[in-house]
Order: structure tokens, then sequence, then C-alpha cells
């Protein structure tokens, strides 16, 4: 099996669409906050704190989740927000990603006081000056949690709808999925609907084929963030390759959360082989320690994707992204004569 070099990966246009904030900090970033806002950190070392954010150690999704404690401690200023989003976005730059939607539930940094908008502005201002400095786009996107009253939900997802013209391009429900089923959540995705905001919501992850179910068929997500146990309801599967719905896969957190056993098993290439929409994301690039180029390498080695194959993967990245339809236009054309280029030159 010939695999497709890290150089031609790296060269690929990407787009990321699944990449939560407060899980893709940079390590000496979060070293330096911790000191300016004399907090704690579990080591004060770059090589050293990267080891212990990264989570190789977790039984399910739940341990998995602990990690964001740590960056969740020194993301509580507009000053933090802004630098954060701008550095993720200047790495993914650096990947080779064209346009990148990131997550975040604001409601997780208003602990000492920002008002929820403030987050939103913060996060966004970061994002706005990525693009004027290295020409990468970024959105955001608002997450509420399963494990939070869906009144908070529901707050959340008027936050987002406030800002839809603002850089906010959909709304999301994340987080432990075991015993906090999305259809509880409803109502907050109503609000999203009745105001045309998009949205994706997180399933299959830490739960079964049902809880993709809750989010497609009673919150009505336009995408699924993971999808990995998706393929354990054929009837599901057929509906979501049937209307080209998205799946946002995460190859390495899904390893590391124990959704699969390892990346020859994921689920991935019989999405692929049965024609469903994939694109492929990081999740979390800190905790995963992991960038886009890896995902994309690691489908190429590990479940024998082709050149074409992972262009095709990128191409659907752009076309599922949250953007409105003359934007991607846009990217998909650029994207689209780059590509041809790079296979020209392969």
């Amino acid at each position: 099996m010939t695999t497709v070099s890290r150089d031609i990966l790296l060269r690929l246009p990407k787009a990321e669409l699944h990449c939560h904030l407060d899980g893709s900090v940079r390590p000496q970033t979060m070293i330096d906050l911790a000191r300016e806002m004399d907090k704690p950190m579990p080591a004060w070392e770059e090589d050293a704190l990267q080891s212990y954010m990264t989570v190789d150690d977790a039984r399910h999704l739940e341990d998995y989740l602990e990690r964001f404690a740590v960056t969740l401690s020194v993301m509580q200023t507009e000053a933090a927000l802004e630098r954060i989003a701008y550095e993720l976005a200047e790495d993914a730059m650096r990947d080779g990603v064209r346009y990148i939607e990131t997550r975040f539930a604001p409601v997780l940094h208003v602990r000492e006081g920002l008002p929820l908008e403030n987050t939103v502005d913060a996060t966004l201002r970061g994002l706005a000056r990525a693009q004027r400095e290295h020409g990468v786009i970024g959105r955001v996107i608002v997450t509420a949690l399963r494990n939070m009253a869906p009144s908070v939900s529901e707050e959340l997802a008027e936050l987002a709808v406030a800002y839809r013209h603002r850089g906010v391009v959909g709304f999301d429900l994340a987080g432990g999925e075991a015993g906090f089923p999305a259809e509880e959540h409803a109502a907050a995705f109503a609000i999203a609907h009745r105001h045309d905001l998009a949205c994706t919501c997180h399933a299959g992850e830490g739960d079964g084929a049902d809880s993709v179910r809750q989010a497609l068929h009673a919150c009505g997500a336009h995408r699924l963030g993971h999808a990995t146990r998706l393929i354990e309801d054929t009837s599901l599967t057929d509906y979501c390759n049937d209307r080209r719905v998205p799946l946002e896969i995460c190859l390495t957190s899904n390893v590391q959360t124990r959704a699969v056993d390892s990346y020859v098993a994921h689920p991935l290439r019989e999405y692929f082989d049965r024609g469903l929409n994939v694109v492929l994301n990081t999740d979390n690039r800190l905790m995963s320690n992991v960038t886009l180029t890896d995902e994309f390498q690691h489908a190429s080695q590990s479940l024998g994707f082709s050149f074409d194959e992972l262009a095709r993967v990128a191409l659907n990245g752009f076309e599922s992204a949250f953007l409105p339809w003359d934007d991607r236009q846009r990217l998909i054309a650029d994207v689209g004569r780059d590509i041809a280029a790079l296979r020209a030159s392969a």
C-alpha cells in the first residue's frame, strides 16, 4: 500500500470544521497566562506540559474531558481568549488550513465575571486579526453542554443568534453523552432553527447510534460531530448518506476516548466507501497532540486513503462549511485549482 507523503498532505488545502478553542491552546501560552494570572499549572516547562495535557490514558470520553479544567483556568479574560483564538488560527494556517470553524462554550469563560458577549467578541477579534495577517478565514460555533440545564443551552442559542451576522456561523451541543440525551436540549436548537442559524451536534462518540438519531431528528442537526457509532444503525447511516449529512470525523480523539480501538478500526474507511460526506478534523489540537495534517496522514497510513480520496475529503470540508453559499463557492473554486496543481506536481 502506497501512502501519501506528509509534504503533500501539508500542502493540501484543508478546512477544519470541528476544533475546540479550549482544547487547542499552545502549552507555552498556558504557561505565560498562568504566570500573569498567578494560576497553578501541572508543569511549567513546555514539553512537560504538552505531555501532561496529551490524553493517552482515558478510559472513556469523560476521562478525556477532565483535562479541559486546566486550559479553562487561564481562559477567563478577553485578552486570553483573543490571544488563544489568534494563535489557533495561526497554527491552522501553518497546517495548510484555509478555513477554520472553532467552537467553544462561552458559559465556561465567565467564572471571573466576564459577560457572555465579551467572550464571543474577544474570540472573534483574535480570528479577525489572524485573517488580516495570515489570510486564514476563521469563524465561531457557539457550543452548549449536555450536562447543563436546558435553559442554559437556550441562552447560548440566543447568544449565537445575536452574533449570526458578526462571525458566529453555528450552534452546537457537546459534553459527555451517556445519561445526557440531546433531545432534552431540543428547544435550544429550535431557537437556532427559527433564526436560520446552522447547527451541528456531538453524537455517537460517547454513546450509541440512538444518540445520533436524537441529534438528527430531535435537534435537527445539519452536521454531526464524530458520528463514530452511526455505523451501528444501517437505516440511519443510509439516511445520512442520502441527505449528504456531513460527518465531522476526528480520528485521534476517537482512539483516545476509546470510541474505537485503533485507527485501523475506525469506520471512516467504510463511511467513505459507502459514499457518506466525511470531513477530517483535529477536535482538540492540544489534548490529542495532533495537527490536521497528522489526521490526513493517519487516514493514508492506517486506512489506505489515496491522494485523490483525501483531496475529496478536503473538498468535503469546504463544501460543508457553515459559510454563506457564495463564500463557499469562491473557496471551493480556489481550492479546486490548488488541488489540481498539487496533483500535477505530486
